[in-house]
Formats: C-alpha cells, sequence, structure tokens
C-alpha cells in the first residue's frame, strides 16, 4: 500500500534512502526537505572547489531531471521547523504541515563554533555550505594572510588551496601533531613536513583566546600570549548533529539521534540516518558510513529488511603534493603484528594485522593499493602463514588481491 514517507534533510544519507526506496516501492509519495535553496549537492566537493568558480549545477549528487523521474515532492529553501510524533506531521518554515507514515530525519550536522571572543567579528568564515564557501571566495580576494582553527581533513584541505592561490596561511592545531586518530606519529610527521614545505605555517599545541579587530578581522591572540595579524579567519574544529528539531519530541538522544541497526529511533516508523545519527553511542560523520545507513534506513522504511554492517570509517587526503590513505585500527596496541615499509622521502606504508586479519592500514604516497587494503579490512580476509618479519607491503597487496581473486572463482 502506497505510504506518505518524508525525509528532512538533502544530503548523501537521504538520496541513498531515497534509491533504496524506490529501488523497492515505486508507488509511495517521498517528500524531500531541504533548508537550503540550492538542488543537493557534493559537500566534499566545497573546500576542493574554492579554486574554481564552484557552481551549483556542477556539484550536484543528482541531475535536476532525477528528482521528476524518482516522483520526488523537492522542497528547497524550506526547512523542516518541528515534528509533531503523534499526528506525524513535520512543520515546515513557510507554515505548510507534511503529514507522514514514515519519517527519515537525515539532516546532518553543523560546524561547531569556537568559544573565542571576536569570533563574530567580520572575515571569520565557517565551510558546511555552498553559500559559507562563496562567501569566503568572496572574501578573501582581498585578503593576505589566513588563520586556519582546526586541524582535520577540512582545515587542511582548506589551508592548501588557500596557499596555492598565494595566501600567507596559519594553521592552529590544539594538539602536539596532525591527525592523531587517523595517523601514527611517523605518519603525522611526514604530513606536517609536506604542510611547512608548501609555506603553511602550524601551530601545534595552540589554542585561539581572541580574534581582534574592530570592523573586521585583524589578527588574533593565542592563550599563551602571542599576537599575530591576519586578515581571515577559518575555523573548522568539529561538528554536532542537528538534533534541535526533535527538542518537543520523545525520539531518544545522547549526542545525536540514537538508532538501532535498522535504523530506526526508539518510536516506531522514525529513522534517522547520517550525521545526525548515532549507532551504538557513536555519531560518525563521515560520507561512506552516511551512504551505508541511508541505503539500509531506505529499505526498512520501503519494507525490506535491512540491517547496519559496522563500516570501517576511511580517510582520504590528496593536497600537499602528496596522498593519503588511513583505513581502521591505527594503534600498535591493538595489534599483534605489524610491517612497514618506508621507501622514500614522503612515502610510508603501514599494515597492522590482529590474529592474521588486516585490521588497519595508512599509506602516503602512492595509494594505489588502497582498494585492496580497505577490502581486506572490510571482507575481514583472512591471511594465513605470512612471514611477518620479511614479508614486504607488496607482497602482501599481492597476496590479497590472490585471495581475492580465489574467493571469487
Amino acid at each position: 500500500m502506497p505510504q506518505q514517507i518524508a525525509i528532512i534533510g538533502n544530503g548523501i544519507a537521504a538520496l541513498s534512502a531515497i534509491k533504496s526506496i524506490r529501488e523497492v516501492d515505486k508507488q509511495s509519495e517521498i517528500h524531500l526537505i531541504g533548508e537550503e535553496k540550492f538542488y543537493p549537492y557534493n559537500r566534499i566537493r566545497l573546500s576542493k572547489g574554492l579554486l574554481s568558480s564552484l557552481e551549483a549545477d556542477k556539484i550536484l549528487l543528482q541531475n535536476k531531471e532525477w528528482y521528476r523521474d524518482n516522483e520526488i515532492n523537492l522542497y528547497l529553501g524550506t526547512g523542516a521547523v518541528s515534528i509533531d510524533t503523534r499526528e506525524k506531521s513535520v512543520q515546515l518554515s513557510d507554515g505548510k504541515v507534511i503529514g507522514y507514515d514514515k519519517l527519515l530525519i537525515a539532516n546532518g550536522s553543523h560546524n561547531i563554533e569556537p568559544s573565542v571572543p571576536g569570533i563574530k567579528t567580520s572575515g571569520v568564515y565557517t565551510l558546511k555550505t555552498l553559500l559559507d564557501a562563496w562567501n569566503i571566495m568572496d572574501y578573501i580576494k582581498g585578503a593576505e594572510k589566513i588563520l586556519i582553527i582546526g586541524g582535520g581533513i577540512q582545515g587542511l584541505e582548506t589551508a592548501w588551496i588557500l596557499s596555492e592561490m598565494g595566501k600567507k596561511v596559519i594553521l592552529s592545531n590544539r594538539s602536539q601533531r596532525l591527525m592523531r586518530k587517523e595517523l601514527d606519529e611517523e605518519a603525522s610527521d611526514i604530513l606536517a613536513k609536506a604542510i611547512e614545505s608548501s609555506g603553511i605555517e602550524i601551530l601545534f599545541n595552540t589554542e585561539i583566546a581572541e580574534i581582534s579587530g574592530r570592523d573586521k578581522v585583524e589578527g588574533f591572540k593565542t592563550v599563551g600570549g602571542e599576537v599575530i595579524d591576519c586578515d581571515a579567519v577559518i575555523y573548522s574544529i568539529g561538528t554536532k548533529p542537528n538534533i534541535d528539531i526533535i527538542g518537543n519530541t520523545k525520539i531518544d538522544t545522547n549526542y545525536g539521534i540514537l538508532v538501532d541497526e535498522r535504523m530506526e529511533t526508539n518510536l516506531q516508523d522514525i529513522y534517522a540516518a547520517g550525521d545526525v545519527a548515532e549507532y551504538k553511542r557513536k555519531p560518525y560523520g563521515l560520507w561512506n558510513i552516511a551512504i551505508g545507513q541511508g541505503k539500509v534506513a531506505g529499505y526498512n522504511i520501503s519494507g525490506k529488511n535491512a540491517i547496519f554492517d559496522h563500516i570501517v570509517p576511511v580517510t582520504t587526503l590528496n593536497a600537499f603534493k602528496l596522498s593519503l590513505f588511513s583505513m581502521g585500527e591505527v594503534k600498535e596496541d591493538k595489534a599483534t603484528n605489524i610491517v612497514v615499509d618506508r621507501l622514500q622521502e614522503n612515502n610510508y606504508r603501514k599494515i597492522l594485522f590482529n590474529n592474521d586479519r588486516i585490521i588497519g592500514a595508512m599509506v602516503i604516497g602512492d595509494i594505489k593499493s588502497s582498494p585492496a587494503l580497505k577490502g581486506a579490512i572490510e571482507n575481514e580476509i583472512l591471511l594465513k602463514n605470512l612471514d611477518y618479519g620479511n614479508v614486504s607491503f607488496s607482497e602482501i597487496i599481492q597476496i590479497i588481491k590472490e585471495s581475492k581473486t580465489a574467493r571469487s572463482e
């Protein structure tokens, strides 16, 4: 029987859900609610696109005809204001009320704003939306020296793009090394040296105490008392799920909206996926996991039972004249065996094993091996009789490929 399906949020989790729904159910009416005025677009292209014109139509997740072909009722520039779980309806910002039989909350997250005096000063930005990107691109035309607060992937990509524009870039990082969750000390050191070789200054173990400037940004002060001038500030210190919309409901939350392995909340017929969801008490905020969760939610909404299998987080970076891949467990105390290859400068390859299975890997340099490593980790391929003291990285990759070929025959 056809249903009314409402989806709040129009990112990759929402579109993955729609694809799953339409795979099973061609008749139910789908309402896709997006707060931004743009058709759903690829957010991970934003920092990379700062060097280009970054036109909305060129970064779409699907072409505009796709929504018509799949009979999607698309609400652009119209946010969801509240949810009435008893009446099973969603109130929109334009006053319209949409009823639903099934509801998916996939409205993502927002960038955390640093608690720093001067954070509202003109010339301070964050990068989360296409409009953010356009505002940054417009402002930095007149800027020469820019502070990036946060050493995560987005902060690093933004720093790289700005340095490629000829800007002087300072990167502020709270900890003593970069990407502590994804890289070991040696890999972090290689990354830091590559960044500094690109002309970017890194301030390690640094917190910003104040952003100065009366009408616009003129500089900043660190907690340690150092005063440095700059023309603009871009912060990227983490994200927080957009859970305010469910404040008047009985949907369970912790940091995000709590979901089970079906992506269903504690309330029947209400699901959550992507950055807003918290599965097994862990919010992920990662692209590949949002796709997987959206797919599972969509199947269950359409009546096809699906379970969310754990997806191993993947991190990639192409910047500072190097390529980087990290996946799975990178802490040595979690591994029973480790294989490390050091080829030449800016090349580093490390595989971590536990009971003859790869649990994590890091590659800096040539990352052509990353698909093989990704498959081995995800499929928990058993690699027996390895001589860990003598086997090379390349030999392990070949063994993985042969193992996959043997399993497919």
